[in-house]
């Protein structure tokens, strides 16, 4: 089962998301690469700040770390959400526990032309530490927790899991 060290990015952005989706996920099932907002995701990834090399961590890789000890990630989406803010500061949190200092992360959103900055505070840290806990409780769940409402899921690569009767 999962530790604490295993916590990664992934993990804390579907815990934020749906946490049925971070239990499937949890268990195996990983219907994301077929899925094409996934896709699209990825080759936004991969045509972004190319010049950056991408930080891996073991169980957490970051998109990449600047000299002013920034955290940067790249979404594909237009807008930011909690999920992105918490993945995001889950990296600082990994760092931070590898004896990195950090100043905070920054998301980059190429479709929109925008940036947000979150800086790393004691605050942050805290539910970066909340959050790890919140993964490994919906890992110990025995029963998936109860799906979204049907508006929340679309384009989910889950949707089938959750949807089909």
């Amino acid at each position: 089962m999962i530790t604490r060290d295993d916590v990664g990015g992934v993990h804390i952005k579907y815990l934020h998301h749906c946490r049925r989706q971070l239990w499937l996920y949890l268990r195996g099932i990983r219907p994301e690469r077929l899925n094409p907002t996934v896709q699209l995701g990825e080759a936004v990834h991969d045509s972004s700040y190319a010049r950056h090399s991408p930080v891996d961590l073991g169980a957490a890789r970051l998109d990449f770390f600047d000299g002013q000890q920034w955290v940067h990630e790249v979404k594909s989406s237009a807008r930011p959400s909690d999920a992105d803010r918490a993945q995001a500061l889950h990296y600082c949190h990994q760092l931070t526990r590898f004896g990195v200092d950090v100043q905070g992360a920054i998301l980059h959103y190429p479709a929109t032309r925008r940036t947000v900055r979150l800086p790393w505070t004691p605050e942050a840290a805290a539910q970066a530490e909340t959050d790890i806990g919140e993964v490994l409780s919906v890992a110990l769940s025995p029963a998936s927790p109860d799906r979204l409402p049907r508006d929340r899921c679309r384009g989910c690569s889950y949707t089938d899991y959750c949807w089909t009767e």
